[in-house]
């Protein structure tokens, strides 16, 4: 039977840095923010730094696992391929629901209701990794192992989108190629954050510009590739 990392202590989980309790640390701390922005007033202003907060970790902590643990499990077990894909469902799911909030702005009387089935949703995928996906990993995986896939994985967190970005691809090498170029975007965005319709609407089409340019060279890559003698 395969046992969720939940309740595991930290040596059980391969000791400090290991992938294991670097996910659910975050998951933890998802759950705080989570629990802050339901129980704020709706005219609290920091309600909207912690909002903040949850799109900024819920995106840079999906960009690492689907470019970093996803792969690796689909290639130490044979149930990654099906394990995986549902992840990355409910990924896209939050994803979109996340991206029409941004689009709608902080007044649309319908974001209390789409943050309810985002908040839902990311609890649903946080049960679906501890109980099933990276259990997997503690079952195929040595300890070093596992303390060597957290100090990517964190690399790659530390340095990967921070906004729900529906067109990116779930896999590599199309999330990273396009994701990249988002990074940089998102946290000057972080930095200095558009409130009015307009800004977010100029917003949404660089971001969508940076997508297409990004997909063009993905796109180029591969016709490259395919030429005969290169």
């Amino acid at each position: 039977m395969t046992l969720s990392i939940a309740g595991r202590s930290a040596a059980e989980l391969g000791g400090e840095g290991s992938i294991l309790l670097r996910q659910r640390r975050d998951h933890v701390e998802l759950d705080r923010l989570m629990n802050a922005w339901l129980a704020a007033d709706a005219t609290d202003p920091h309600r909207e730094r912690l909002w903040q907060d949850i799109v900024q970790l819920v995106f840079s902590h999906a960009f690492a696992e689907e470019t970093v643990l996803w792969p690796l499990l689909r290639h130490v077990t044979r149930t990654g391929e099906r394990l995986t894909a549902r992840v990355e469902e409910e990924h896209q799911a939050i994803n979109g629901l996340i991206a029409k909030m941004e689009r709608a702005g902080r007044d649309d009387p319908r974001r209390e209701a789409w943050a309810q089935e985002a908040f839902a949703l990311i609890r649903e995928d946080i049960r679906d990794e501890e109980d099933e996906l990276l259990p997997r990993l503690r079952e195929t995986l040595s300890d070093r192992r596992l303390r060597r896939v957290g100090a990517a994985w964190e690399a790659v967190r530390r340095t990967a989108p921070t906004h729900p970005h529906p067109a990116v691809p779930r896999r590599p090498p199309g999330n990273a190629v396009l994701g990249v170029p988002l990074s940089g975007f998102d946290r000057l965005r972080d930095l200095a954050p558009v409130d009015s319709p307009a800004a977010r609407r100029a917003a949404s089409a660089a971001g969508t510009l940076l997508v297409a340019s990004a997909a063009a060279l993905l796109v180029r890559r591969a016709l490259r590739r395919r030429r005969p003698g290169t």
